[in-house]
């Protein structure tokens, strides 16, 4: 990971080819805090080394303070630029790079290693030292997965599930994001009096140094903090306690913004995305209460305070005229809005979302729910329940009732829910589009 070309006094770790004979190729590293480390690599292959840096030439049109940069590797291997890598095998980023043919319904091994072990002290890398406890690994993983398939479930199906649940598990990734030094570097410091317009301006508490569940840590490999609520779901039957680690993580102080809205994604924490938290804490707590006989009060009870600041930001900045219609953001599918609804519109005016206020309902509905669960122990719930009913209720009634200029989301005659496009002078009208937005 590159930590020493952002203004850090660091040294800088090295990467480079060490010898190691005739069938296996090898790679030693060396990290100040971590240091030692060698990656083995059995049978012929290239070894390509390069620089873990941006290739400002191709990114920002600015000329590269090094001649190898982090893509010099698929320019290497994909446009077969030879040049792109360092001829010296050394660097800050490496590769093997073998060339295998695969039959039609074959397959093709390639084992590597890695470990703090020299040569000289390991001698053969791939002999019984390594086929031994990568064989009882499998026999582990073997064993836990079989414990958590249905017995209802074929092979293939099991199979499926197995390799749906590894993917969840290998989409984990170390997540650094200190936002208060991105938006120094950007020109934006408002301590001396200077602010700049660039994204994120206003989440200068926002800290990232966690593992985090990724959409996929290769094509996407940044936080959705809606698509995270679901990857709990699934996550939490191999692992509960990191399902709710993942929860609670972003209800912390360092993600949930001081006025009760949740980061949306890495590009624009101040979108606007469905509230599915509070129904990803409920369904993972009960999940947990199911296989522990217990659930885990203190992290309901956690999760439920701070998804009350996350209500009151809704209700204070999303429902605009204070008549329990919401008018959000992007809510659900990508394309599936007449506008863009992340932007300001070009009548004026805003959105009445039939999709963002369902959603304000179901989520005054999970927390009733746990403000019931949590007043099982606690009387002081009791009243939290109340307002989350009554609330319930007022948004409710709002999407059948709300006519005070003859335009309500529901329509009668055709039996489902329009967006309403409401002008800054007070009048609206429906957006008939037939969709999954009215439903």
């Amino acid at each position: 990971r590159n930590t020493w070309s952002w203004g850090r006094k660091e040294e800088k770790p090295e990467l480079k080819i060490l010898a190691a004979g005739t069938d296996v190729r090898a790679v030693g590293a060396r990290h100040r805090l971590l240091g030692e480390r060698f990656l083995y690599c059995e049978g012929v292959a290239d070894l390509l080394f390069t620089e873990n840096e941006t290739n400002t030439q191709r990114a920002f049109n600015e000329p590269n303070q090094k001649p190898y940069c982090k893509d010099g590797i698929i320019q290497a291997v994909v446009h077969g630029n030879k040049k792109a890598v360092n001829p010296e095998l050394r660097g800050t980023k490496a590769s093997a790079h073998y060339r295998l043919a695969v039959a039609a319904k074959g397959s093709q091994t390639v084992r590597l290693r890695l470990t703090d072990q020299p040569l000289e002290r390991l001698r053969v890398p791939f002999g019984d030292a390594f086929d031994a406890p990568f064989k009882a690994r499998q026999a582990e993983a073997d064993a836990f997965y079989a414990a958590i398939t249905p017995d209802t479930l074929t092979k293939d199906e099991a199979q499926v599930m197995r390799q749906a649940l590894a993917g969840m598990l290998w989409s984990k990734q170390y997540f650094y994001y200190d936002v208060t030094e991105w938006l120094r570097e950007h020109g934006d410091k408002p301590e001396e009096g200077v602010r700049a317009q660039v994204r994120n301006k206003d989440w200068f508490h926002m800290y990232n140094a966690d593992v985090i569940s990724m959409p996929d840590k290769w094509e996407y490999p940044w936080y959705a903090v809606w698509d995270l609520a679901f990857h709990t779901i699934p996550l939490s039957l191999v692992d509960v306690d990191f399902a709710k680690e993942q929860l609670r993580l972003f209800l912390g102080h360092h993600y949930l913004h001081p006025n009760g809205q949740m980061p949306a994604y890495e590009w624009n924490f101040s979108d606007v995305n469905p509230p599915v938290h509070a129904w990803a804490v409920w369904t993972v707590y009960c999940y947990e209460k199911q296989l522990r006989e217990r659930g885990d009060v203190a992290f309901l009870k956690f999760c439920f305070e701070k998804l009350s600041l996350n209500f009151t930001w809704w209700v204070n900045r999303k429902d605009v005229d204070g008549n329990n219609v919401f008018s959000g953001g992007f809510l659900g599918l990508d394309n599936i809005g007449v506008f863009d609804r992340s932007s300001p519109l070009p009548t004026g005016g805003y959105l009445e979302q039939s999709d963002g206020t369902a959603w304000m309902a179901f989520f005054a509905s999970l927390m009733l729910q746990i403000a019931v669960e949590l007043a099982l122990e606690d009387d002081h719930y009791e009243a939290m329940a109340l307002k989350y009913f009554e609330h319930f209720m007022w948004i409710a009634s709002s999407m059948d009732n709300l006519s005070y200029t003859g335009v309500k989301l529901w329509d009668q005659g055709d039996g489902i829910y329009y967006d309403v496009l409401r002008f800054p002078d007070g009048n609206g009208v429906r957006l008939k589009v037939r969709s999954l937005v009215g439903l």
